[in-house]
């Protein structure tokens, strides 16, 4: 059964979005979506990880034994995280500081190595490539979105800039890793009900 590049690129924005229908990858969507710049920027750097290790898998899934095929997968995830991290250090120095320790934890995101073992390791460059644009902005789009949602009931402001006036009383629950629970339990209600009546489930 032949792929279609559109099915494979919106499914993980739509159907099998990580946060909002696998719920996966929970660790960074909950401790840096506080404040919406971080959360874009994890987003970002775990799409970019995402995608180029997508391809390197697809193109030598040939050459990798199977027995040894996840730590070869590792090895390669662990390449371009460590890429992805020595760039933020020098060009986004604040954003590296924001995120910390949370950005070698690419590493193991569940997404990225069960994308690789099921599907760069069995699919064409191509389609391993579009598979990790879609998922990668899947998760990037839910992980802005908590933390617009946040920062805007935690603080009163959106990527930095004051949405809600002088006058707002920030609810600093959504500035604390509770009210990420909270938050995201209600992103997830809604958009649940939103892919019901839009016939998507």
């Amino acid at each position: 059964m032949s792929l279609k590049a559109s099915t494979i690129f919106t499914r993980g924005i739509l159907t099998e979005n990580p946060v909002f229908r696998l719920v996966l990858g929970m660790c960074p969507v909950l401790a840096v979506t506080a404040w919406a710049e971080s959360a874009f920027g994890m987003g970002i750097s775990t799409l970019a990880v995402l995608t180029a290790s997508n391809i390197v898998i697809s193109g030598i899934r040939n050459f990798i034994p199977a027995k040894i095929r996840i730590p070869c997968f590792i090895v390669i995830i662990a390449t371009f995280v460590t890429i992805v991290d020595m760039l933020l250090k020098a060009y986004f120095e604040a954003l590296h500081t924001e995120l910390g320790v949370f950005i070698p934890l690419i590493v193991v995101n569940c997404i990225i190595l069960g994308r690789a073992e099921a599907f760069a390791s069995k699919h064409s460059v191509f389609h391993a490539a579009v598979d990790g644009l879609g998922m990668g902005l899947g998760f990037t789009l839910s992980l802005t979105l908590l933390g617009s949602v946040r920062e805007l009931l935690g603080a009163g402001t959106l990527f930095g800039l004051n949405i809600m006036g002088a006058s707002f009383e920030p609810i600093q629950l959504f500035a604390q890793p509770p009210g990420a629970f909270i938050a995201l339990g209600l992103l997830m209600a809604l958009v649940n009900i939103f892919y019901k009546r839009m016939g998507l489930e």
